[in-house]
């Protein structure tokens, strides 16, 4: 198990490098996984893409299969409370080691919104190993730029310049939200290349773009079971 789950923040006043925001530790100790009550989505189940773009930059998206009884505010709710716990099989665990039993590992507030909590403006310290392998492992503090009804926006910007940014975007439907992940990484600015092909070299790699696809199509397809019964339980106003 590991020792601490918030990675390392930057020295105030000091500009981040990627090897410090987006940090790949190996051999890393899993947790052991949680059991799966619901059978994880299928990648197939979701449109993806990926796009190989200029600058050693990449971009997928994912238009996922609509979340059955899962409203936009729903979704809301779960981004700003995401630090909880929930009874899970007969224990006691955090919301996020639920969200994906077998991937996630741990979820911290680095950092609090201006107005408390994890709301925009919030720094989220993700831990989680795709395919539970320690090669896959991503570590990394993002702060949240958007979070309302409509989505959340995770970035990570070095010097002020952004390398990486995943944005979900939600919209209401009947009984139902239709759900959209936008995965980019990558400067934009041809001078920044040589960071970007860093990040592609040395922390996400190419040979981890699949294994995120199906990652993220899996915990997205978890909300349709997590959140109806949570809600019922913590905030019943919003199932009108």
């Amino acid at each position: 198990m590991m020792t601490s789950t918030r990675p390392s923040a930057p020295v105030a006043g000091e500009a981040p490098h990627p090897r410090r925001v987006f940090k790949r530790r190996a051999p890393v100790d899993l947790p052991e996984p949680l059991p799966l009550l619901h059978p994880l989505r299928p990648i197939e189940s979701a449109r993806v893409s990926r796009e190989l773009l200029p600058h050693n930059r990449v971009r997928m998206t994912i238009d996922h299969q609509p979340l059955e009884g899962v409203s936009p505010e729903m979704l809301l709710w779960w981004f700003t409370h995401i630090g909880g716990d929930l009874d899970y099989a007969g224990k006691r665990v955090s919301r996020y080691r639920a969200w994906h039993p077998l991937d996630h590992i741990a979820w911290a507030l680095d950092r609090e919104a201006p107005g408390g909590g994890a709301g925009e403006g919030a720094r989220f310290a993700i831990r989680e190993a795709f395919q539970r392998r320690s090669d896959m492992l991503v570590d990394s503090v993002d702060t949240v730029e958007k979070l309302d009804r409509t989505g959340i926006r995770l970035v990570l910007r070095v010097l002020g310049v952004q390398v990486f940014q995943l944005e979900h975007t939600w919209s209401a439907g009947r009984g139902r939200t239709h759900y959209v992940s936008v995965f980019d990484l990558g400067a934009r600015s041809p001078w920044l290349a040589p960071v970007n092909a860093y990040l592609r070299r040395n922390v996400f790699r190419p040979h981890m773009d699949d294994a995120w696809l199906r990652h993220n199509v899996e915990e997205v397809g978890r909300l349709e079971f997590l959140l109806p019964g949570l809600v019922r339980a913590e905030a019943p106003q919003l199932l009108g």
